[in-house]
């Protein structure tokens, strides 16, 4: 059973999504509360899965999720939002979320972004992909020591490395690849480890940064 927290300042938003997930067989929502209750809540039942309003009236969604970070054992987190904050997606990814979930996300689809987020796995938008991919975080500036760090990384490792980041499940990765995805996932296990991060979401980041994401430049077009 997935147990899943509801943080948002809105009773409407915390009615919904209770409502959608406690449909789920697998799924139990043991709380939905406003910003102010967040820490308090998941110290006491601690939750696998916090779903966080990124922008709250009361508290940042910001601050809430750098302290269930620090936890001796942090839940996932993956903020809500309606996208009208892009100039926290970097800042959030960076410390640790899990992904995002538009507050629009389709209801049938909402109990699996919740399995995906407990397996370990990472959910994004199609918009947060794009910025990850495309340059949204310092596109095109190479990073020294995230070069370093993706120097740990064997050949195989770092094809997968590039498909994680290009937002593929290990199931894609595996067909891309032609590996099982017990394979797959044994690779993403070293990515991380090797690379010092706890995401999937951290370790694109630190592909970005590193280049791996951006094409070599063409010598012929200088």
């Amino acid at each position: 059973m997935i147990r899943v927290l509801v943080v948002d300042d809105e009773a409407l938003i915390r009615t919904g999504f209770t409502h959608i997930l406690s449909a789920a067989d697998d799924v139990r929502v043991v709380a939905a509360v406003p910003g102010g209750e967040a820490v308090a809540t998941v110290r006491q039942l601690r939750p696998d899965v916090v779903l966080l309003d990124i922008r709250m009236p009361d508290v940042d969604g910001l601050t809430i999720l750098a302290e269930l970070r620090r936890l001796p054992q942090a839940p996932v987190v993956a903020m809500l939002t309606t996208f009208d904050a892009d100039e926290y997606v970097t800042t959030a990814l960076r410390s640790g979320a899990a992904g995002f979930l538009l507050k629009d996300t389709d209801p049938e689809q909402l109990p699996h972004l919740v399995r995906t987020l407990a397996q370990g796995g990472t959910v994004l938008s199609s918009e947060v992909t794009r910025r990850v991919v495309d340059g949204y975080l310092d596109h095109g500036v190479r990073d020294s020591a995230s070069a370093r760090l993706t120097a740990r990384l064997s050949e195989r490792e770092r094809a997968v490395l590039v498909l994680l980041a290009d937002g593929l499940a290990n199931t894609d990765i595996g067909e891309r690849l032609h590996l099982s995805t017990g394979t797959v996932k044994g690779h993403v296990t070293n990515v991380l480890a090797k690379l010092e991060v706890g995401s999937r979401v951290q370790a694109a980041l630190i592909a970005e940064r590193a280049g791996l994401l951006t094409p070599p430049p063409d010598e012929d077009a200088r």
